[in-house]
């Protein structure tokens, strides 16, 4: 059997007084060990406290406000309330963000939840909430915490107007270009999701949006927008007839930069709904494939190989036939999970579909990417499921590699990685090929 401590990667930590939660902490547990994390439950504010100070990055914070009831009977009148209220959230330690269960207890819903998305709130939820749920959405946010990803702006002007270090706190680059002649190659090498271009550089140039937006290999999803400072509505109909999204009058560098910020979490959003798995937070195919071309180009230019794997569980339809569709959905998860701790900030990391994973290793040669995969592989065999209460199993996986600069294109790589996974399987499963 596994080690007990390989089991439980996340933690979440539960402020919580209530029989709603006291009565359901079995089944609470239950539900989240599945999904790979532990739920430590605390029913006094300090010790909250002092754990959540000493709690690692990974882990969730979560309040139940029902406690703010257990704190004094005598809690219907509206002021006394919200007095307790502060009185938690200036509790609470600095540098964390914290997920909150209300009810309609509370009293005025919008007031609360005005208060809490103010007050170091990462997420907040309305009770009631089934277990299975709650530990699900759990799941999600510890998905998308480890899945976080970067962004460019790509800026055409010969002065810097941005808060850099602003950008940067929201893991937005910002790469400053003076030639619009040559904006287009820039575009092309970056891959950048917004471009901005001042009033002055597109008065020199014209017609520069439209060279960007005609360029066959351009992405309908990146946004060229026009920094302007005259506010001549004549330039302002000129440019967006010539193929600008929008128009951005020039202010304080820091008001500017909290509309790019805005602008890029609103892309940011819309690229997770296109290529990201809902299940797991990863990319899904369409991602994938995106990206790894994107991985392909630089890595021709930079003269970096790759490494590109895929892994398929093994008998997976069994484990759906004996223990259920829902029991395979957590074996997937779980295997994300295991997955994302080996994946390195330049790799990339798919569910291509069904159980089937993808992954990039930048600047990877084959034996190393092999090694990593058989990382992957002996770390997901050592996690135990419990398939019953008295019955736990462990499971596998297969995996095929293949390598760029031998390979050229996405579609090769797949394919070459397909065929070794392929022989690992002819092989008697639970290894790596390639």
């Amino acid at each position: 059997m596994a080690e007990a401590g390989l089991l439980y990667k996340n933690q979440v930590f539960l402020l919580a007084q209530t029989f709603f939660i006291l009565d359901n902490r079995e089944e609470l547990l239950l539900n989240a060990h599945k999904y790979d994390f532990d739920i430590l439950f605390f029913d006094q504010m300090t010790d909250f406290v002092d754990a959540v100070s000493r709690a690692d990055e990974h882990a969730l914070f979560l309040i139940d406000l029902d406690v703010l009831y257990n704190m004094q009977a005598d809690m219907q009148q509206q002021k006394r309330q919200t007095m307790f209220l502060s009185d938690l959230l200036q509790r609470l330690p600095a540098g964390h963000e914290y997920i909150y269960l209300q009810t309609n207890r509370q009293g005025e819903r919008f007031v609360l939840q005005q208060r809490l998305v103010d007050s170091k709130c990462l997420a907040y939820a309305e009770k009631p909430i089934t277990n299975e749920n709650l530990v699900d959405k759990l799941f999600n946010i510890f998905a998308r915490k480890q899945s976080g990803s970067s962004n460019t702006i790509l800026y055409l002007d010969d002065q810097q107007a941005l808060d850099t270090a602003l950008l940067a706190s929201h893991d937005i680059q910002v790469i400053q270009h003076t030639d619009a002649t040559t904006l287009h190659l820039r575009v092309k090498a970056l891959q950048p999701d917004i471009v901005l271009i001042s009033e002055a550089k597109y008065l020199q140039t014209e017609a520069v949006a439209r060279i960007l937006k005609k360029n066959i290999e351009f992405d309908s999803g990146r946004e060229i927008f026009l920094l302007q400072e005259s506010n001549q509505s004549r330039v302002a109909r000129q440019a967006l007839d010539g193929g600008f999204d929008q128009i951005l009058s020039r202010a304080e560098p820091d008001i500017l930069t909290r509309q790019l910020v805005h602008r890029i979490q609103k892309i940011r959003t819309a690229k997770d709904l296109i290529s990201r798995d809902r299940a797991t937070g990863l990319l899904n195919k369409v991602g994938l494939q995106k990206r790894a071309q994107d991985w392909i180009q630089k890595a021709q230019q930079q003269g970096k190989p790759l490494a590109y794997g895929v892994i398929d569980i093994d008998k997976f339809k069994t484990i759906n036939d004996t223990w259920g569709h829902y029991f395979g959905d957590i074996v997937i998860k779980r295997l994300s999970l295991v997955l994302s701790a080996y994946i390195g900030e330049n790799d990339l990391l798919s569910r291509f579909g069904g159980e089937e994973f993808v992954m990039v290793f930048w600047d990877c040669d084959a034996q190393t990417g092999k090694q990593r995969m058989d990382m992957m592989r002996e770390a997901f065999g050592r996690v135990v499921f419990q398939v019953t209460p008295e019955e736990t199993r462990q499971f596998s996986f297969s995996g095929g590699l293949a390598t760029f600069p031998e390979c050229k294109s996405e579609n090769e790589l797949f394919l070459r990685a397909d065929e070794q996974l392929y022989q690992a399987k002819q092989n008697g499963r639970n290894q790596i090929c390639g």
